[in-house]
């Protein structure tokens, strides 16, 4: 005969378990979707299956390095590389990223619409067979149903100093690649020293500007040449009427790459009978200099009166 009091036990280990089970199922249960707030228009397009005007979306004739996403969940849907002009009014991609796009049968029966596979949204329809590109696929999609993300530029980093540093930037600035530049202290011994300071000549800092530039557009020895042709490469501890070791001509270096290429040109200028005093050096902490210096001439509308160019090379 089956004890009741084991009954009883056995009846409260499933309660027990039962309920564990619920409340391990809720807490796995994942949050509801966040979407992004959405305009009347776009809600008409991606929500109730407009359609926008022909030729009138953002991305039609948009031809940037980069990935198309959802404008509904911020999903990626397509890559640039994908996209190709048909000539129809909208953006066209001939494949889309695996897994982010699904197809069903159109309400007219006829066609094939395609969705954003994670928010259900509406981007458009599909066609096939129209040799517009070898994969023979066409997905013909509103500009309002998308965003983009630009490709991430790959940037590299280069310090040079020369003497003041507003003539310096000057001259870096203007050639093509060149992102940003920035005036500053480095190769000291002091942290966030000012330029009260490094004009002490006490911190052991030059002034220098700090390059982010494009190597896809400009290499490093393009930015090497320019700073050896807008200075005196021969003058030591200083530059023109600027005297002192703050005002010293060296290079920084980030790389062995960077080291080997500014020694060459060194070399180079030596060959020539140039008696080069240039130091090089790796690159160090930069410390920014203060906000008046930064693109002084462009403020004040001058010219550096001690960094003309010429040719050397």
């Amino acid at each position: 005969m089956k004890s009741p009091w084991l009954s009883k036990q056995v009846s409260k280990s499933l309660s027990i378990l039962s309920f564990s089970l619920l409340f391990f199922n809720c807490s796995q249960a994942q949050e509801p979707m966040k979407y992004n707030k959405l305009t009347p228009e776009e809600q008409r397009v991606i929500l109730s299956k407009g359609t926008e005007r022909p030729y009138s979306g953002k991305y039609e004739d948009h031809d940037e390095d980069g990935t198309y996403t959802c404008k509904q969940c911020d999903a990626p849907l397509y890559r640039s590389n994908d996209k190709f002009d048909a000539q129809c009014g909208w953006p066209s991609f001939d494949e889309e990223i695996p897994g982010a796009v699904k197809r069903v049968t159109d309400a007219d029966g006829q066609r094939t619409e395609i969705l954003c596979a994670n928010c259900d949204g509406h981007l458009g329809h599909v066609f096939l067979g129209e040799n517009f590109t070898p994969k023979n696929t066409r997905h013909c999609v509103n500009s309002i149903s998308l965003n983009f993300e630009p490709a991430e530029v790959p940037v590299e980093k280069a310090i040079f100093a020369s003497g003041c540093f507003w003539g310096v930037e000057y001259q870096l600035k203007k050639i093509d690649g060149v992102i940003s530049t920035e005036v500053g202290y480095t190769g000291g011994h002091v942290a966030n020293p000012t330029y009260s300071q490094v004009c002490t000549g006490q911190t052991g800092h030059a002034e220098a500007v700090q390059v982010i530039f494009d190597p896809t557009l400009v290499n490093y020895e393009t930015l090497a040449k320019i700073f050896f042709e807008t200075h005196d490469p021969t003058q030591e501890d200083g530059q023109g009427p600027d005297l002192g070791d703050q005002y010293r001509s060296e290079v920084f270096y980030f790389s062995d790459e960077q080291q080997a290429t500014a020694k060459r040109l060194i070399d180079i200028l030596k060959g020539k009978g140039l008696d080069v005093v240039t130091e090089l050096s790796p690159a160090s902490t930069f410390y920014s200099g203060e906000e008046y210096h930064q693109d002084y001439y462009q403020k004040t509308g001058g010219t550096p009166y001690c960094h003309p160019y010429i040719k050397r090379f």
